[in-house]
């Protein structure tokens, strides 16, 4: 399927407001440039509501359609928050500000979701209402949860709700998405352990918490490949081990850092435990302590197997037949999208982006063309779900 003429004549205006959040990133839930810029272009869009400050700098829109006997309320979500990266990349448009960047195409999903409203707003070619959802802190702050602990289901009625992200390697124009599990749950540790110092010509007088984070990082591998169903998939990365401040002294203290990802709940509590316990036993072999901090990060991301056939057919429409609209295999990264889809049913959709650099690289840059996919799947989906009668 083309794009339509009015959809394209958008998705050039939507460019422009892409380069403009690129070249302007902000972070977590400090944005009151991009929500200040979002909020903007939704009043003059003729939006119902435009209501900022949830979640700090949250913007949420509404949109009626012609006809509201359906009853139906759908919310569409865009992430806004960029990354402390520093971009590398010669764009005339690249990051004004040193150490951040968009290096995960925020900018992108905002864009297009704008693009999306202003299209609706214009035609409300549907029979219901729209909800349009543009979230701070994506990457880390869990502003997901935020905005629904502010209310933001039930404030505004969401029944369903659907969220767009763009991927590297996938073709421009094309889709990508899969009903229950696709994105893992994701939690962190730290570990703190505590031995004795000493002068490193003296390493009998100490108890060296180097040396047992290196046999804690080797035996932390046996709890996946040792007490997880391989069928199951999960993932330990010790990612930092730090610890000492001179190259002659054998300091007292080490930490070990790193995430584990899971896909079911059980899986999960099992990571959790045998951890701890082989963090503990490995330390006290040594004569040493180990402290662990877990730190609990996002959920799993599952689809609801109805409204991925709904988008699905959405993105269809869009893409056309063949291998336009493609089933993908779950991934490990994670997203705190996952929370509104254990508020309300959903689905997680992948934009094709070409052959960019990957997600969270200082060269990564979001693919232009893919705009008018964007544009037109949400305005599809809307009115493909809430057809006027």
């Amino acid at each position: 399927m083309s794009i339509p003429e009015p959809v394209t004549a958008i998705a050039r205006d939507a460019l422009n407001w892409r380069r403009e959040l690129h070249a302007h990133p902000e972070l977590l839930f400090d944005l009151p440039r991009t929500s200040g810029f979002v909020a903007d272009k939704l009043r003059s869009f003729g939006c119902d509501e435009v209501v900022t400050g949830i979640a700090t700098s949250g913007v949420v829109a509404v949109i009626r359609g012609r006809q509201q006997t359906s009853g139906r309320v759908i919310g569409l979500r865009a992430d806004m928050d960029a990354l402390p990266i520093e971009e590398i990349g010669n764009a005339n448009y690249r990051s004004t500000i040193p150490g951040r960047m968009h290096a995960c195409g925020h900018d992108g999903h905002t864009a297009m979701l704008l693009g999306a409203a202003r299209h609706l707003a214009a035609t409300r070619h549907f029979d219901g209402t729209a909800v349009l959802v543009f979230q701070p802190a994506e990457e880390g702050g869990a502003g997901a949860r935020v905005m629904i602990d502010e209310g933001l289901m039930e404030r505004f009625g969401i029944q369903e709700v659907y969220a767009l992200h763009n991927r590297p390697g996938l073709p421009v124009g094309s889709f990508a998405l899969r009903e229950g599990p696709l994105l893992a749950a994701s939690d962190r540790f730290v570990v703190r352990i505590e031995g004795r110092g000493s002068h490193a010509a003296a390493p009998h007088r100490a108890v060296d918490p180097v040396l047992v984070a290196a046999h804690m990082t080797v035996a932390l591998q046996s709890v996946v490949s040792r007490n997880v169903d391989p069928l199951d998939p999960a993932v330990l990365t010790v990612a930092q081990i730090s610890g000492g401040h001179a190259m002659n002294v054998i300091p007292a203290e080490a930490e070990v850092t790193g995430t584990i990802r899971t896909f079911s709940a059980n899986v999960r509590s099992l990571m959790e435990a045998r951890f701890s316990e082989v963090a503990a036993r490995v330390a006290e072999t040594f004569g040493a302590t180990a402290i662990v901090d877990w730190l609990p990060g996002y959920p799993v991301t599952a689809n609801d197997a109805e409204r991925t056939a709904l988008a699905a057919a959405a993105a269809a429409s869009v893409a056309g037949a063949g291998d336009g609209v493609t089933t993908c295999t779950p991934d490990m990264v994670s997203e705190d999208f996952s929370y509104m889809l254990e508020a309300r049913p959903g689905a997680f959709v992948w934009i094709g982006n070409g052959p960019s650099a990957d997600l969270h690289h200082p060269a990564y840059d979001f693919d232009d063309d893919a705009i008018p996919y964007g544009i037109a799947f949400w305005t599809r989906l809307v009115e493909q779900n809430c057809p006027v009668s």
